[in-house]
């Protein structure tokens, strides 16, 4: 059997489909990865093979540009504004962007990123012949190479965050499917792109969290995966009697929401009147920004680059950003958690593990030192949020595994 997967052009959309892409391998399958060149790299760490053909928006930009729409409509939730959409820079004022201008003169060239990522990943799967399609949710050509072989095309899910979800704040109607505004779908003969472009979905949620779908539902236990990265030769001791905290703050929040995203500071000073050790995992700017700043309190660490998934089993709490690799790792662990987020999928994913027990949400930009120690102060406080964790962990591990899974995907190509 072949497998195409593709891939959006950031990896914690598809980290969570690694493990699949293993157990194909394993099983003697072939498999390839259509994702853009920047992602070439990250596929080859994970031990799969890249075909970089595809172009897609720079992420970053792309989420600058959807807060700055936010802040001229009146919906920004921090009381300073976003970052200048392609610089990132601050801004003194919205004036200092035409997004009217910009989004007319870059019309073309956007569309035209659209079509030729779309007739590339068309043209190289008429070539190469795929049984299968795995896709993330923000790849449009999933779908797209799907409805034109006219084969298996099936979402893979990165968290408790589907196809019917609505994007919070954002105005009635709006979801995270990928639109289509160059019509490659009708193009490529594929039909509409809607919701209803998807079948089968693999859903890596625990049952409680679970998100709604009108597609068949093909649960698959998550496999933590966070990016390549060695066990290290001394493990940080557990210091006795003391409650373990981790602390790990997505790379892309800084970039996106600008600095008064950085919740770090206040999280720092929260944990600093407890009695609990703190494991603070950085990289890039967060990283330099902290080591550049003020002594961090004695109880807390800041450890080298490390996969999560070799931290949480030994802290009895996490503090994160709401994403959703953090999310399905602390759950994996069976610990709680502490979402601080800023919209779109990481509230939808914070707010339904919370509704669960087995976290906390926070809104980023209401949120102060107070309000994380207050939280933190509950979450290991009180017993029954560790019970929810824990049930939902063994909610995870009833699942079937990936490797369980390969005859389930072979039988969809019969």
């Amino acid at each position: 059997m072949r497998v195409l997967f593709t891939v959006s052009n950031w990896p914690g959309h598809w980290h969570a489909m690694v493990p699949l892409g293993w157990a194909l391998q394993a099983a003697g399958h072939q498999v390839r990865v259509a994702c853009t060149p920047c992602q070439a790299g990250p596929v080859t760490h994970a031990g799969l093979m890249p075909v970089p053909l595809l172009e897609a928006m720079d992420m970053t930009v792309r989420g600058r540009l959807h807060n700055y729409r936010k802040a001229t409509v009146g919906t920004w939730p921090f009381a300073t504004l976003p970052p200048h959409p392609l610089t990132g820079e601050p801004l003194a004022s919205l004036d200092e962007f035409d997004m009217e201008t910009w989004s007319a003169q870059n019309r073309d060239w956007a569309l035209g990123v659209v079509d030729r990522s779309a007739d590339a990943a068309v043209d190289f799967a008429r070539q190469w012949r795929p049984d299968l399609v795995v896709h993330d949710l923000m790849s449009l050509e999933g779908p797209l190479v799907g409805g034109a072989l006219k084969i298996p095309a099936l979402l893979y899910l990165w968290g408790p965050c589907g196809p019917q979800d609505p994007v919070p704040g954002a105005p009635p109607g709006a979801s995270f499917v990928p639109m289509d505004p160059a019509g490659v779908f009708e193009r490529h003969g594929a039909g509409p792109m809607d919701a209803d472009v998807y079948t089968h979905v693999l859903d890596p949620s625990p049952a409680s969290v679970r998100p709604p779908l009108t597609a068949e539902r093909i649960p698959v236990r998550h496999v933590p995966y966070n990016g390549p990265g060695a066990i290290p030769l001394r493990q940080p001791p557990r210091e006795d009697g003391r409650p373990r905290v981790c602390v790990v703050w997505g790379t892309s929040v800084s970039g996106v929401h600008g600095p008064a995203s950085f919740a770090v500071p206040r999280i720092v000073e929260a944990l600093a009147q407890t009695d609990a050790e703190v494991l603070l995992t950085l990289t890039g700017d967060d990283r330099a920004r902290v080591e550049s700043g003020p002594p961090l309190p004695p109880h807390v660490r800041l450890l080298e680059r490390t996969p999560l998934s070799l931290l949480l089993p030994e802290c009895d709490l996490v503090i994160h950003h709401g994403g959703a690799g953090c999310t399905m790792t602390g759950l994996a662990a069976g610990i709680p958690q502490l979402a601080i987020h800023a919209g779109s999928d990481q509230e939808v994913i914070a707010d339904r593990v919370a509704a669960a027990h087995a976290a906390r949400s926070l809104v980023n930009a209401d949120t102060d030192a107070a309000a994380v120690h207050e939280a933190v102060t509950r979450l290991l406080g009180d017993p029954a949020h560790l019970a929810a964790a824990r049930r939902l962990r063994q909610e995870m591990e009833s699942l079937p595994t990936p490797a369980d899974l390969v005859p389930v995907l072979s039988a969809l190509t019969r």
